[in-house]
């Protein structure tokens, strides 16, 4: 894998495709997120962009097998949802660590974050000439928004969609806002009405969500609260169907329940739902073993701790999760009692990436697989250091990835 020493993106380009944006939403961009986008691209061999397919290919199969769901997937008050069909959810987050071993699926995200700032990123580098080929979908906010729009044909049929809220706590206090602007524009360019809201700003009434005298036909769901407990008003109107909802409880149980990546994993358990060995093959090979921390063997797993990474069955963007060889006593013992998943470590790629400041500084990377029905419709890296992607390293952040061979 070749590992650039030297930043080959245009800095300038980008900075001008984020003014075309305006100079307030450059300037919070620039001021929250210094470290957003990362200085090189990402390249890697095209075996390995094939075999992260293969694994976004056997996971959609699997996922789509009767028996998958589970009665004790969802919480008492989603459980008669179990079988609901419909919306399929937008941008699924396949997350993969690659090394020399291959492409290693480490996460599912249904909820993931990032798609419109690589459009941005990648419209902004269109004239450089880089080594290798994109890994993105033609006219990407075409497709963006087409799969909004497919999300409500499948939900409501040929009635126009007139309006969408993005959803989230406290939305502009996320780090990712700036984000949502962009979404919020897309929407509006195409002749949406388009907001952005906090779900207390939501009211039901009238058989519909509302914010003010607004009504909302689809909420592009960004919260962290997958099952939506802690927002009654939203899970109400998802349970009353009043108001179409991308992605759902459902899209988070039947993909990015972590407790699944321990299912995938379990040829036995494949097998008993009929999954062919073709697939349960590619997924051996593409997910790292997982497993339940159920309480039990805790002597056991102390001793092989090193050779896990622990994760909370609920957690989100690498809050609450541990490399095992980082781990204090205390920790590992509150993790032995909590709902976590422990994950065979996969070591993430590493290149070399030049920086005004520190010069030439060693960064890990993860890759994200930006999917929707099966389809990758964009591939973007993660640079950074440290033990999780933070957006905080400079020189890392989100980067093109370019696939050689």
């Amino acid at each position: 894998m070749e590992k650039p020493t030297q930043p080959t993106l245009d800095r300038a380009a980008l900075e001008r495709a984020m003014r075309a944006h305006g100079e307030e939403w450059y300037s919070l961009t620039t001021e929250r997120c210094p470290h957003l986008f990362a200085n090189t691209p990402v390249f890697i061999p095209s075996a390995q962009m094939y075999q992260m397919q293969q694994v976004v290919d056997a996971v959609e199969r699997v996922v789509q097998v009767d028996g998958w769901m589970r009665d004790s997937s969802l919480p008492p008050s989603l459980s008669n949802l179990k079988e609901r069909r419909g919306t399929s959810g937008v941008f699924f987050g396949y997350d993969f660590h690659l090394n020399e071993d291959g492409a290693h699926l480490i996460e599912i995200n249904s909820n993931a974050g990032g798609a419109f700032l690589n459009m941005l990123l990648l419209d902004s580098q269109q004239d450089v000439e880089l080594p290798g080929k994109t890994t993105a979908a033609g006219n990407l906010e075409q497709v963006f928004l087409e799969m909004f729009r497919n999300e409500w044909l499948l939900a409501r049929g040929n009635i126009p969609l007139h309006s969408i809220a993005i959803v989230d706590q406290q939305p502009e206090g996320q780090y990712l806002y700036p984000e949502f602007i962009l979404a919020k524009r897309m929407f509006e360019d195409a002749g949406i009405t388009a907001c952005i809201a906090d779900p207390s700003a939501l009211n039901a009434r009238n058989g519909g969500l509302f914010l003010s005298e607004q009504k909302i036909d689809l909420l592009y769901n960004r919260l962290t609260d997958f099952s939506l407990q802690q927002h009654p008003i939203l899970q109400r109107a998802y349970l009353d169907d009043s108001v179409v909802l991308t992605p759902d409880p459902i899209h988070y149980t039947r993909y990015a329940d972590k407790h699944n990546l321990a299912r995938l994993t379990d040829i036995d358990q494949l097998r008993a739902l009929g999954v062919s060995e073709t697939d349960i093959a590619v997924l051996q090979t593409g997910i790292p073993h997982t497993r339940e921390v159920d309480g039990t063997n805790i002597e056991q797993w102390w001793q092989e701790r090193k050779q896990w990474f622990f994760k909370p069955n609920n957690g989100y963007g690498s809050k609450g999760a541990y490399r095992g060889e980082k781990l204090t006593r205390r920790v590992f013992d509150e993790i032995m009692r909590g709902d976590y998943v422990a994950q065979r470590i996969a070591a993430p790629g590493e290149l070399a990436v030049h920086t005004n400041d520190a010069g030439t500084i060693a960064l890990k990377f993860d890759v994200r697989c930006y999917v929707y029905t099966g389809k990758i419709q964009l591939v973007a890296a993660r640079l950074y250091q440290g033990q999780t992607t933070n957006f905080r390293t400079p020189g890392g952040g989100f980067a093109p990835v370019r696939v050689l061979g």
